[in-house]
């Protein structure tokens, strides 16, 4: 287990210490839950009166919470990003493949990087180039000339099709889908026909991808995710979507495709965005929206209604089927009274 004087965090961090510095900490906890060899951060004012009570060994707060607190603690401009270099500081997540697995299947044309790992039943397909470092979790497959950075590190069951190329230091969940064909169809007299997908799909560093999210391939040009992207759980990105540097995804959120989303954008979850849209850098658009239009202007935007009672939620559906006539009635008298004046 790691562990660290609180003198050196607060070096990690350039913070301040204020109390005792030699005392360990070997891991981070909520206010609520911490102990002694933790530390707990306050971010939030609303859990402000934990402080009293709480048993951490120190805490990471600004200049304006330690007012009165007695405890160790360690004084930031902000707690909470404090708290996730910390996280990261004492991490202990296990590596996703340790060494090449006898049971990995790796074609002799691909070459891998020093350093790289191959976990259990993992193929790896012609022309694959794998980059110094890059851990390859059991049961993945990566698709014929296919790009893996050096620093990237897949977790179990994650499928990267032919011609994906995923920059460096990347982070890939288990059961994402990277490469998979769009939807695209031609409909002749009632029948589809395919499209085939020839394009790929380019992944900046920096990103990091959440379990179960499908990256669709794109149809003639590539899908592009730019550096620093973060995607949560579940997100489906339609074919030929290019999503701008440190833009934030939250879960279950569906991109439809030939979509332009902006450098640092932040989607709310179950957010349901239209194809061939552009959204300018910096929008904000809260969970469970759904945009069907341009954004041309940063800001915040919403469109989820409010959850009612059931029997009131029909008679206000119906009414809102009848705002159109509601309206021209209402254009009509103010016509009449118009008219009359």
């Amino acid at each position: 287990m790691k562990h660290f004087t609180l003198s050196e965090i607060a070096s990690h961090l350039d913070g301040e210490v204020v109390g005792d510095g030699s005392i360990t900490i070997s891991s981070v906890a909520t206010l609520e839950k911490a102990q002694a060899n933790q530390l707990a951060f306050l971010a939030n004012p609303k859990y402000r009166s934990q402080l009293d009570t709480t048993k951490a060994g120190a805490v990471l707060l600004n200049e304006q919470a330690l007012a009165g607190y007695q405890g160790n603690a360690i004084v930031l401009k902000d707690p909470y990003v404090g708290f996730a270099r910390v996280a990261q500081l004492l991490d202990s997540t296990p590596k996703s493949a340790d060494g090449i697995h006898p049971s990995a299947v790796i074609d002799d044309s691909a070459k891998l990087g020093q350093g790289a790992e191959v976990g259990a039943n993992a193929v790896i397909g012609a022309n694959v180039i794998i980059g110094e470092g890059v851990q390859v979790g059991a049961g993945c497959v990566i698709g014929q000339d296919s790009i893996i950075g050096s620093g990237t590190k897949l977790w179990a069951n994650v499928t990267i099709y032919h011609n994906v190329h995923l920059g460096q230091n990347c982070i890939v969940h288990g059961g994402a889908v990277i490469g998979s064909d769009g939807f695209g169809y031609a409909n002749n007299r009632g029948q589809w026909v395919k499209i085939p997908q020839t394009g790929g799909v380019r992944i900046g560093d920096n990103v990091e991808i959440g379990a179960s999210t499908t990256i669709d391939r794109g149809a003639l040009d590539h899908t592009e995710i730019h550096e620093g992207v973060i995607i949560d759980n579940q997100v489906q990105v339609a074919h030929n979507v290019v999503i701008g540097a440190h833009t934030a995804i939250a879960g279950s959120t569906t991109l439809a495709g030939s979509l332009t989303i902006g450098k640092y954008c932040i989607i709310g979850g179950n957010t349901a965005i239209a194809g061939h849209l552009s959204i300018v850098d910096g929008t904000h658009v809260s969970g469970g929206t759904n945009v069907t239009s341009e954004i041309r202007k940063p800001g915040l935007y919403s469109s989820a209604t409010i959850a009612t009672e059931n029997k009131l939620w029909r008679r206000n559906t119906v009414r809102f089927r009848q705002l159109d006539s509601l309206f021209q009635r209402v254009k009509k008298l103010e016509q009449n009274v118009k008219s009359e004046d």
